[in-house]
């Protein structure tokens, strides 16, 4: 994946997700996440750890009576890896050792040293590679979704599952689909994982580039002014201040929390965070990170309002694969496992939630909900599960609702029952909406 720089010093790897709470536990009507409800796993963005590894995620409504699920369209994230490169590794060690060789770390800086090389020892080899977390996140949200859904995921189903052709995102894709198997051992898989299918999947789409890259900078420049690191963590790691500012300077922040954020994505690492980093420096950070995905996803006239149709040709796949599953009387399932960088744009094509909205301050992003982990945490997905009468093919019959890391999600149509929409609003919509963006396949 191509890596992507937006504004001067910060790299990216929300839209609001309005009415949805910032942690971990269930939604909460009429929540909207601020910014002093960002604790500092969530901080880390989209090297959040998927939030239901170790819980269950919010219970489901019933469907309206008379309607049985027979389809499920997935787009997912791959889980939780070890970083791409190893620049945090490498440059977190070699600044602490040059406090370790003049004598200036503190009992704190001895032991972060000490993690850190023991980090990036067990890197080595391991680039960008799905982490031990990863793989149980997978296997947890394929096993719920065979749960959650025996209708469509039984001995005559037909699972379609396709990954881009990153390493991580193909294991992925398998863990997910032994956590279906762990329900329906028995179930017809079919799998793959081309450079034929990265149009859609994964899509170079240079106009948005172009957008994005034309995009006035001045206000991000300004923001990031507004929300700087101003060194004090420093003074935990090093007993020596001017030594600190002279020889380490502001070199250091930006490897080391990366390196130490992204220790949720591991079993066995230590979390040091919270011991390292004020609540105010994590704050100020998580910030200068989520205004990246607002320019590269959100619906805002800095990038000409045309970032979340990136996804055009995905979100045309998946309403022409539903098509074909409507017409079909084989319950069926097609899964897609890619990257953040696709997910969040498709959630903000389709206006889950308030994410069609168009934003142009970027001061409003943090205190009105737009939060990235809420988004894209590693293992982010979003489910699209179709409902039909006993009986009836028609397109007239079929319902079906979204869910964003296995939350139900309001959209922009007039609902049915609860988070239960008119698949043929829905696709009308889209295919309209769509339109002027769609590519042919190469």
């Amino acid at each position: 994946m191509r890596l992507i720089r937006f504004c001067k010093g910060v790299m990216l790897c929300g839209v609001a997700l309005f009415g949805i709470s910032a942690s971990g536990n269930n939604p909460t009507p009429g929540f909207t996440a601020t910014l002093a409800d960002v604790d500092s796993h969530e901080a880390g963005g989209n090297y959040y750890c998927y939030p239901w590894l170790n819980q269950e995620p919010p219970a489901q409504t019933p469907a309206p009576q008379g309607y049985r699920p027979f389809h499920i369209e997935h787009s997912g994230r791959h889980g939780s890896r070890w970083h791409i490169g190893y620049g945090n590794y490498d440059k977190s060690v070699a600044l602490l050792e040059k406090g370790e060789r003049n004598g200036k770390l503190t009992p704190l800086g001895v032991k972060t040293l000490e993690a850190a090389r023991k980090i990036q020892a067990a890197a080595r080899g391991r680039e960008g590679e799905l982490s031990d977390n990863g793989a149980l996140q997978h296997q947890g949200i394929g096993r719920r979704m065979a749960r959650n859904y025996p209708q469509i995921f039984n001995a005559t189903t037909n699972v379609n599952a396709k990954s881009t052709v990153v390493i991580r995102s193909i294991l992925s894709m398998f863990n997910g689909l032994s956590g279906i198997q762990s329900v329906v051992p028995s179930i017809n898989i079919k799998t793959d994982a081309s450079h034929g299918d990265m149009w859609y999947m994964n899509y170079d789409d240079k106009e948005a580039w172009k957008s994005r890259e034309n995009a006035d900078t001045t206000v991000c420049r300004e923001f990031l002014a507004h929300h700087e690191n101003h060194g004090e963590y420093l003074k935990k790691l090093f007993n020596d201040e001017k030594f600190a500012k002279d020889s380490i300077g502001d070199a250091l922040f930006n490897p080391l929390y990366n390196l130490l954020v992204n220790t949720q994505s591991h079993s066995d690492q230590p979390w040091l965070v919270d011991e390292i980093f004020s609540i105010d420096e994590i704050r100020e950070r998580w910030q200068q990170r989520n205004i990246n995905w607002f320019m590269h996803a959100g619906n805002s006239r800095l990038t000409g309002n045309r970032m979340p149709f990136s996804q055009a040709n995905l979100l045309r796949d998946i309403i022409e694969s539903t098509d074909s599953a409507i017409n079909s009387t084989t319950p069926s399932a097609n899964l897609r496992y890619s990257h953040d960088t696709i997910i969040f744009p498709l959630a903000v094509l389709m206006e889950m939630e308030n994410f069609g909205e168009e934003i142009n301050d970027l001061e409003q992003l943090a205190p009105n909900g737009w939060h990235d982990y809420l988004v894209v945490p590693m293992g982010a997905n979003i489910q699209i599960v179709f409902y039909r009468k006993d009986g009836s093919h028609s397109i007239d019959d079929v319902l079906f609702k979204a869910l964003l890391n296995e939350r139900e999600v309001t959209l922009p149509f007039q609902a049915v029952e609860g988070p239960y929409y008119r698949w043929k609003d829905a696709k009308e919509y889209y295919t309209r909406k769509i339109a002027p963006y769609v590519t042919d396949k190469p």
